[in-house]
């Protein structure tokens, strides 16, 4: 109605007479919703050759006068044609939001490849139904990517935006049937078998850090009859969390672990710093929730998660005291030592595993 310049709308044709709109749906739909009456023009609109604009609506109630009704109706649109392939108008699409706030995942949903495919399918997963927040911006697609790096990596590392978009651009040949893909999938269906319910404690820090604890259980221990043992782990220790975040407020003493976990849920959460030290901590209070899992295979060693506990449980003490009183291990310099030896049926559990010092383990080994 000012005769304002108005930006060039881009349409893809799709069929005969069919379009979809690549740029300018915000401007359409303005336009056809006040067509429609749906909104007034507010009551700060300046004045248009002496006409008091303030909430005017197109055609009923306060509505246009016919003049400028007509201006709104006759007002060209400059729209441009385009007949490319999907990939192409990607690009363009990439290219005209250039400068706007379009998000890092956003982004890489408008790169072509296996990898983009293959997030946006595992998005769709049912586990992130059960999840705090709701897919506003891609988000689970952005927490999927995460997750891949993760898995591709073996372990935690960093997931900053600036790895998942070199992870999409070195692996646009992602095999989606292949062992990583599959491992994926299989960790999420067991998760979605913990969390069938919406959980409000499935926040993404915490997402994030769930998913590579169930990667390496899934990998090494027996877990199949643990869901509920698993939930109820988690649930409680948020509780726990919160107890303590607020014991802190009121200046009331409380853990200081879960204040240095605190940290690395509320800064940096996608940093290695982060991401590593939230895997060490929430892995060593799961083991020693369920000290009793057993890893697979009857393996004769402790894993790293384990010696983390049991190091933790007996505070770097020797407990064997063969040759020594009782002394103070480093953590480079003991052994996590089985109980009830692992040649007499000894399982290789937290329950079963105390600390050693070097010449203790091996009096004992001696012994036996």
């Amino acid at each position: 109605m000012r005769g304002y310049d108005i930006p060039k709308l881009y349409w893809r044709k799709i069929g005969e007479d069919k379009y979809e709109v690549v740029d300018g749906q915000q401007r359409l739909n303005a336009i056809w919703s006040f067509m429609s009456n749906e909104f007034d023009l507010g009551k700060d609109m300046d004045q248009i050759d002496g006409v008091d604009m303030s909430n005017l609506k197109y055609s009923k109630e306060k509505a246009l006068p016919s003049k400028l009704r007509r201006s709104f109706d006759i007002y060209p649109l400059d729209i441009v044609i385009i007949e490319a392939d999907e990939e192409e108008v990607r690009e363009m699409f990439l290219r005209l939001q250039n400068g706007t706030s379009l998000n890092a995942q956003e982004k890489r949903n408008a790169m072509s490849g296996n990898m983009r495919n293959f997030v946006k399918t595992i998005a769709k997963h049912k586990f992130f139904d059960s999840c705090k927040r709701k897919n506003t911006r891609y988000v689970f697609e952005q927490i999927v990517a995460q997750m891949t790096k993760l898995e591709i990596n073996g372990g935690p590392c960093s997931i900053k935006n600036g790895d998942l978009n070199k992870m999409y651009a070195e692996n646009t040949g992602f095999d989606e049937k292949g062992r990583k893909a599959k491992k994926i999938k299989r960790t999420l269906d067991f998760l979605y078998s913990c969390f069938p319910q919406k959980t409000p404690e499935l926040e993404w820090s915490a997402v994030i850090t769930l998913y590579m604890i169930f990667s390496s259980l899934l990998d090494k221990y027996v877990i199949t009859e643990k869901k509920t043992e698993l939930n109820n782990w988690f649930i409680e220790f948020e509780e726990y969390r919160r107890g303590e975040v607020v014991k802190f407020r009121e200046e009331e003493e409380c853990d200081p672990e879960i204040l240095h976990y605190e940290t690395l849920v509320s800064h940096s959460t996608d940093s290695v710093e982060s991401v590593k030290g939230r895997y060490e901590f929430l892995f060593r209070h799961l083991l020693e929730y369920m000290p009793e899992l057993e890893l697979k295979d009857n393996n004769r060693l402790f894993s790293e998660e384990q010696r983390r506990a049991i190091y933790r449980k007996y505070n770097g003490i020797c407990q064997i005291k063969i040759k020594c009183n009782g002394e103070k291990c480093d953590w480079g310099n003991w052994h996590a030592d089985h109980i009830k030896p692992w040649s007499k049926g000894g399982k290789t559990t937290v329950e079963n595993g105390q600390v050693s010092c070097p010449a203790c383990n091996a009096a004992k080994g001696a012994n036996n």
